[in-house]
Parts: C-alpha cells; structure tokens; sequence
C-alpha cells in the first residue's frame, strides 16, 4: 500500500473540489451532545483540504487544522484564506505538536483508518482539556440503495488498487471500543452529492485507491464509467449517496 501521507499527493485538486462535505446536522449534534459553542478550539486531525476543519470555522470556532501531506496542508491554507481563525498545523494525528491541555474537541474526518490507534489515542489524551471530547466522523458512501451505485461499487472492485483494504467498513466496533476506551455514542445522517460526468470523474480520481490520469488503466477505467454514467443518468446528473456517520465520547 502506498504511503497513507503521501498517497493523495497526486489527488489534492479533485479532492478540493469533488469530495463531499459535512451536514449541518453535524454541528448542531456536537452542540447539544458535548456543549460545542463558538468559543470552543477544535484540533481537526487529517485534516486534509479542510473541508471538515470549514464547518466549525463558520460557527466561529479557533481551528487547528493538523495535516502531515505538504500538498494537501497547502490546499487547506488557500481554501480557508478568509478564516482568520485557523491555523495550519505541520503534524501528524500521533505528534500534533499541540500545546498540553489545549483543545476543547479532537476530531477525525475521513482520517482515523490512517493513524495509529493506540499512538493517537495518547495524543489526544494529553491535548484535551478536562471533560474535552474527541470524534470520529467520516462519510461512508452508499454501496447498494440504487442501481447506479451498485454498478459504480462493481467498477470501482474492477480497477481498483487496495481499495478492500481502505475502507471505512473495515473499522469495526471492536476497533472503535479499544481506540475510545470506554462506551461511546454513534449518530448516522443523510449526505449526498449531485454530479455530471465531468464531477464523477473527478470525484472517482479523489479516491487515493483508484488509477490515476498517467495510469494506463485510466482510459478503460473512464471509457466504463462513462457508460455507467450513460446508463443511469437523468438530465445529465448521478446522485451519489452517502452515510455520514459519526462517533463520539469525553476524552
């Protein structure tokens, strides 16, 4: 498997634009279940591109935005420029460089099947403050609830690379129990994205575990997405379905 720091150094543009974000819903679970407010700091590990990290800045919320991929941190700083609340930080979820006692809620999103559980469950510990929470939240998307994406699920085992072996499914409740420590809470809500081919393509060209443009799979990947796409498409546009769940507990 490449890499997990640098493997999306190739993906950075597609994934700025074509990865979906975070429901509101989202934010309005963290305020009535662990006390978010404004004033709340907020470490955002992984935090790739920023968009998680986006959501709390419009609620007025100091960001820490922790991200070891050089290109990707970059992204994050151009699309936050107007966010004089967030800082970009050079590190990874085990070594924040974060001060002790510092953050309110520790969140991953899209993130937490790259770190070392046990390592970053340590790193938490020390940078939250007493009765800080942390989260864990990542959008999961739908494998089998429409025809089109029962096909795109059969393209993607076809031209993948290691894409069994990156998926969210693959952290299971075993391994969030040992990572929490102790008895956590989960929330499920809709998300979804709306594309033409050009948008499919690019969300597809996302995913780090895919072909990318200087693959030689990449035309056979195209020309069968393309006709996906064709079969399925109504006025141009594919809905692309998504769970966006999220787990939660007190450090």
């Amino acid at each position: 498997m490449v890499d997990s720091v640098e493997r999306f150094s190739n993906r950075v543009a597609n994934y700025v634009k074509y990865r979906p974000g975070y429901p509101a819903e989202v934010l309005a679970l963290f305020r009535d279940e662990v006390g978010l407010t404004a004033a709340s700091v907020v470490a955002d590990l992984g935090s790739g591109t920023g968009l998680s990290a986006k959501l709390f800045l419009e609620n007025g919320n100091p960001v820490y935005g922790v991200e070891p991929n050089a290109g990707m941190r970059a992204a994050a700083e151009e699309y936050l420029e107007n966010f004089s609340n967030f800082t970009s930080v050079d590190g990874t979820a085990e070594n924040t460089t974060l001060p002790d006692n510092s953050v309110d809620l520790v969140i991953a999103a899209q993130a937490f099947h790259w770190f070392d559980p046990q390592k970053t469950r340590r790193e938490i510990q020390r940078i939250a403050k007493q009765n800080g929470h942390v989260a864990l939240i990542w959008n999961e998307r739908q494998l089998d609830t429409t025809p089109f994406l029962r096909d795109y699920e059969v393209l993607l085992q076809h031209f993948a690379n290691d894409y069994d072996a990156v998926r969210h499914d693959n952290v299971t409740d075993e391994k969030l129990a040992e990572f929490f420590g102790k008895e956590f809470h989960r929330r499920t809500f809709e998300n979804r994205q709306v594309f033409d081919f050009e948008g499919l393509q690019g969300r597809l060209l996302s995913s780090s575990y895919m072909p990318a443009e200087d693959d030689p799979r990449f035309e056979p990947m195209s020309a069968a997405l393309h006709a996906v796409f064709a079969k399925h498409a109504e006025g141009g546009k594919i809905a692309v379905l998504y769970d966006t769940n999220v787990f939660y507990t007190e450090v």
